[in-house]
This record gives structure tokens, sequence and C-alpha cells, in this order.
């Protein structure tokens, strides 16, 4: 019996509640395949460029690797939108089998031009299901434990970063780059029947297309309350277009632009550091093994760190804890320049990662800022312009490993470059607007 059919309306049956752990789960797994994707483009990044077929320098895998970040700049601006329209649960599960099908597809292209081409179509996929699994976390987390759970959901991002790792140490010198490719479709069959089966539908969502028997037996279910805002839910309905004009309303239009800005820097620092962090540090005298055991605690750090700092932010706030995550981003990555001893250096890596991963923060910040009728497209807007600096990210990331390795920079640049980024993070935060609440004292305005 399915959650939605537990409860027979008009009736007062108890019914057992099903924990949100579950929904957490299969939005991790998720999320871990999401990172798995793209962190491994980091991982191959050495082999590619010593593929002699296809010939490539820093610059131009740093373009091949901004291609999949177009792609989910567009998937997070469409499907961020669409799913406050067709449903989180159906968006999500679309997205997965998208991306896991696309991905080995990408192991086979026999050019760098289709390469390419491939993941730019492979990002489609991974730009929807990411604020997709955001809005169902935060939608099924208590208010009081939003960031933590939030975080630890999202922590599957760094843990695909890890798998991605260490797979590379055994599959590259055994099988090339193109079996991490293949690896990716393993999410058909390892999460896809398990969404299928078990993943509920949002309860806004619901409320919001006028299914509110339903909506109520999946609260009941789940043990969570029922929007407030029933009426303002079924009106909105009427408008297609609603979600997208609450971002630039006037409790709304300061706040939006400056998580645009966040977002963007943030995703800037994510995937610039994951894509070069190995081949910096080898350009810097360390052997690929070693650079590939640095991305490995890089991510570790962010697991570690960010499902810490979402703890801390429930309970001291999460501007304060987002501003000193981005300042410490800052620190670490300028004192990896100084060459410290091993013990220190592999330490200010793992902060590295935490710092440089503070996007999970801000994701749940946003989510929170909006009201729940709007959340995923909220969500989807953010992460979409964010993905321009993701895009950036890649790109910069290479054409400064260019200049350092002509002479135009000093090899401290390439750590300096992403130091500056993550400090105006830090400022930008302070810019939006305190939160202060609606006269139905349901949803939050600036």
């Amino acid at each position: 019996m399915s959650a939605a059919s537990a409860v027979t309306p008009g009736r007062s049956a108890p019914v057992k509640r099903r924990s949100v752990y579950g929904v957490l789960a299969i939005c991790w797994a998720t999320i871990v395949a999401d990172g798995y994707d793209l962190i491994s483009y980091g991982s191959v990044l050495p082999d590619l460029l010593q593929y002699r077929e296809w010939g490539l320098d820093a610059a131009a895998a740093g373009r091949l690797g901004s291609l999949a970040l177009v792609g989910m700049l567009i998937g997070a601006l469409v499907m961020g939108t669409l799913t406050d329209r067709l449903g989180r649960r159906r968006v999500m599960i679309a997205c997965l089998i998208w991306f896991s099908v696309f991905m080995p597809l990408t192991g086979l292209a026999p050019t760098p031009e289709i390469f390419g081409a491939l993941r730019f179509v492979t990002g489609l996929g991974l730009g929807g299901v990411v604020p997709t699994a955001i809005a169902l976390t935060i939608e099924y987390s208590a208010p009081s434990r939003r960031h933590l759970h939030n975080a630890i959901m999202y922590s599957g991002y760094s843990a695909g970063g890890l798998a991605a790792a260490l797979l590379a140490m055994v599959v590259l010198p055994a099988a090339g780059f193109r079996m991490m490719f293949f690896i990716g479709a393993a999410p058909l069959v390892l999460i896809v029947p398990f969404a299928i089966a078990f993943l509920p539908e949002s309860v806004s969502y619901l409320v919001a297309r006028g299914r509110i028997d339903e909506a109520r037996r999946y609260a009941e279910r789940y043990g969570l309350p029922m929007p407030d805002d029933v009426e303002v839910a079924a009106a909105q309905r009427q408008d297609r277009f609603a979600s997208v004009r609450m971002l630039f309303s006037r409790g709304y239009r300061v706040a939006t632009p400056m998580f645009w800005a966040i977002s963007l820097i943030g995703l800037l620092l994510v995937y610039g550091l994951n894509t070069w962090l190995p081949e910096v540090m080898r350009s810097s005298g360390y052997s690929l093994g070693t650079a590939l055991a640095f991305l490995l605690v890089f991510n570790l750090g962010a697991i570690v760190g960010v499902i810490t700092a979402g703890a801390l932010a429930d309970r001291i706030g999460e501007r304060v804890i987002i501003c000193a995550s981005f300042l410490a981003a800052a620190a670490s990555v300028t004192l990896l320049s100084a060459r410290p001893p091993e013990i220190i250096l592999f330490a200010l890596i793992a902060i590295a990662g935490f710092g440089a991963n503070t996007q999970t923060l801000v994701n749940a910040f946003v989510g929170g800022y909006y009201p729940p009728t709007a959340r995923a497209t909220a969500l989807g807007w953010a992460l979409a312009v964010g993905r321009i600096g993701g895009i950036i990210g890649p790109v910069y990331g290479g054409l400064v490993l260019t200049a350092v390795e002509t002479g135009l920079f000093p090899a401290a640049m390439n750590f300096y470059a992403f130091a500056l980024p993550a400090v105006l993070a830090a400022v930008a935060v302070a810019f939006v607007p305190r939160r202060q609440p609606s006269p139905s004292g349901s949803s939050p305005a600036a």
C-alpha cells in the first residue's frame, strides 16, 4: 500500500509514520551519483591530458569540463522551474535516469568534440536533479534540522567525489579514463528502482495542484504539517509563472540577486578546485598518485566539515557559519601556496574541501528563505546562475594554470586565484536582507 493511499479520507484510523530518513537516503544516493559524474572528470583529467590521440592542452580540457556545467545551467533553470509544475518526484526520477544513460555513452566518444557534446547532454539531467533533491530534503525535514539534514544529504556529492578519486586510483592504470564513465551507469540498477518504489511526492506540490486529500495523507504518514497558505497555493496553481515572479517581488528583490551572486562564486570554487586540484598539485611537484590522494582528502574534508557546519548553522545561525566557511576556504587555499609540511598540507586540503563546498549550506539558506510554493524555482534559478560560476571555474583554473606554466604568473597564483572569490562570497552573504514574518505568518519575506 502506498503512502498516498494509506488513509481513507474522513477516517481517523492511526497511520504508521514513515521515517523521513528514507527520503533523505534516496536523495543522498542520487547526489552521490551526481557527484561521481562531475568529480570523475577532475579525476581523469591528468589521463586525458596525456591521451595522445586527442592532444588536449590545459585550456582545451578546461573548456571540455565546462560543457557539462553549461548543460547543468540549462537543466537547473528549466527543471527547477518545471518541478513546481510537474512534481518533484517525477522530475527527480526522470533526471536520474537521463544522466545515468548518457554518462556511459560519453565513455564511448571517439573524438573530443563528441565527448564534449555528450558531457553537455549529461549535464541537462545533472542540473535538474539537484534543486529537486534539495527541495524534497528541506520539505521533509523539521525546521530545527533543515541545515543538518541538507548537509547530510548533499554530502553525497563529496561521497561521489571520494568514490571517483578511489576508483580512479585503481581504474585509470588498468582500464583508462573511459571505464570511469562506464561506471556511471550504476544508478540505473542501484538507485532508480528504489526511487520509483519509495520516493514520495512533495506535499506543497500536491497542495498547489489542488490534490488536498492526497497531500494530507502524505503529511500524516510522514508527520509533516500541512502548508498554511492553501488559498495562496491554489491561486498560484492558476498562474504558471507565479513562482518565478515571486523571486522578484517586493519581499525578495534584493535577496534574489544576492543569492545568485553567492551561488555563482560558490560553484566556481566547487568545480574549479575539484577539476584542477590534482593537476595543480602535480604541477607543484607531487606525483599523480599523491595528487589524486589530495582530491580524496579534499572531498573527505567536505563531507565531515559541511555536516558539522550544518549542525552548527541550525544552532547558532546560518549567516555566521556560511561566512566563516567561505573565509576558511580562502585562508586554507592561500596557505597551500607556502608548501607546508605533509601533515599540515593534508589538513589544509581537508579544510579547503569543507570551505569550497559551502554552497551546500547556501542551498539550504535559499530553500528556507522562500515559501514552499516557490522553493524549487528559487533553488533552480539560484543554481542555474551559479552554474555560470561552475562553467567559469574549470576554464578559469585552466587559464590560470596555463599562465603559471608559461611564466606569466608565479606558481602561487594557482592558489590565490581561488582564495579571492571565497572572500567576495563571504562579503555577499552580509548583503542578504534579514527575513521578516509575512502578514499571514506562514512564509518568510525580506
